[in-house]
């Protein structure tokens, strides 16, 4: 199974292009900025991963994908490789994007354009109960929509 699932900040907006014919095809290409989950002598680091998008979902991506938005893709990892101008192999990986949809909202988005890692910290949910969800109060259990 080739399956990967990422979520990061887009380094510049979308690269689009389109096919040569007769039913041109879009293909949008971009780097996102992977925050790594462990940090290197105290400083966040992130991976730098080329996607691919094409299609319907390459046009999606010319018309709303800019700089900086944090966004969530599934795909798969592909591999390749070409001889460059000066005869020499080059090996590429990229994930070819099946579905991408936006991480945040446009307000934080545009607060954090620039910016590969969000300065705002992410709401706590209130009543905690330390296990992941958040309680119930008492006498509440007629106006839920559900038992």
């Amino acid at each position: 199974m080739n399956k990967v699932v990422l979520m990061g900040r887009l380094t510049r907006d979308p690269e689009v292009r389109y096919s040569q014919g007769e039913n041109a095809l879009a293909i949008a290409r971009y780097t996102l900025a992977v925050d790594r989950r462990f940090k290197r002598d105290g400083e966040a680091t992130a991976d730098f991963i080329n996607c691919v998008v094409f299609g319907k979902s390459a046009e999606f991506t010319e018309k709303y994908f800019r700089q900086g938005m944090r966004v969530t893709i599934c795909g798969r990892i592909q591999t390749g490789s070409y001889t460059n101008k000066d005869g020499v192999k080059v090996y590429t990986t990229e994930v070819v994007v099946e579905e991408q949809e936006f991480a945040e909202s446009k307000a934080a988005s545009d607060a954090n354009r620039g910016s590969f890692q969000s300065s705002a910290p992410a709401p706590a949910p209130s009543a905690d109960a330390g296990d992941g969800f958040m309680n119930i109060p008492d006498g509440i259990d007629e106006e839920l929509p559900f038992n």
